[in-house]
């Protein structure tokens, strides 16, 4: 993977977040999901401080609210899903025809998708993905795994590219989609799609071949990371400071 190449996810600047050593980054926003996972539900003060714990990190990553909204609409799904919990977890326990302990499982499922996607958000806009990658293997994660996470970061962007091109030309030809009406023309371009990539991928396997891959890339270079590691792992501590308040509280 060139290591110019950046993924949409990634805002490029300068700030402490960025600096910081991509290992610990992973370390930090893993331990910071754990302890959120874990925190008990009835708890809503302690979510309120690991909000405060992820808004803290995105400040100093100077992440723009803006760039944060955008990418929280991924969560919608799950949150409109969670909305239904309380109409159908358990018999109604109101007037409203809401349910107690479905409103506790929607408040659960949405609070802890939200934090868990501020802390993605935060790491993936302030790590490239090679050197996400490079932090992996530090982490001694497989290598079978990262090389496959490269080439997938690497190539779904040329995959993208080609649906977008395909999609002009379809255009080009008087292609508008009616309902079901235009579910044959999109099902012969997927299956065109699919396989232009996997000629793709079988090409670049043979010219890697040609010029010895043995089955695994070249070691990533070591981080010089500029941040005391203690900093960069700040955001899990106090996620789990947090979380043994919640589990000794009545």
């Amino acid at each position: 993977m060139a290591g110019g190449h950046l993924h949409a996810l990634y805002r490029h600047g300068s700030s402490p977040v960025h600096r910081a050593a991509p290992h610990l980054k992973v370390l930090a926003t893993l331990g910071f999901v754990v302890a959120v996972v874990l925190t008990p539900k009835e708890q809503a003060w302690a979510f309120g401080l690991h909000l405060a714990v992820a808004v803290a990190a995105l400040m100093a990553a100077r992440i723009p609210a803006q760039f944060v909204a955008a990418r929280l609409t991924v969560i919608v799904p799950f949150l409109l899903a969670a909305g239904t919990l309380p109409f159908l977890a358990a018999p109604p326990d109101n007037s409203w025809g809401l349910s107690v302990p479905g409103l506790w499982a929607a408040w659960n499922v949405a609070a802890k998708a939200t934090l868990g996607t501020l802390a993605s958000i935060t790491l993936a806009a302030t790590t490239e993905p090679s050197e996400l990658i490079a932090g992996l293997e530090r982490l001694r994660a497989p290598r079978i795994v990262t090389a496959i996470l490269g080439f997938m970061i690497r190539y779904l962007d040329l995959v993208a590219a080609e649906m977008g091109r395909m999609r002009v030309a379809m255009r080009s030809r008087a292609y508008r989609p009616r309902w079901l009406g235009g579910a044959s023309a999109l099902g012969r371009g997927v299956g065109n799609l699919f396989l232009r990539s996997y000629e793709r991928g079988e090409r670049i396997h043979l010219a890697m071949m040609a010029r010895g891959y043995s089955g695994s890339l070249p070691p990533a270079p070591p981080d010089a990371a500029s941040v005391a590691p203690m900093a960069t792992v700040a955001p899990a501590a106090a996620a789990w400071l947090v979380l043994a308040a919640a589990l000794a509280a009545p």
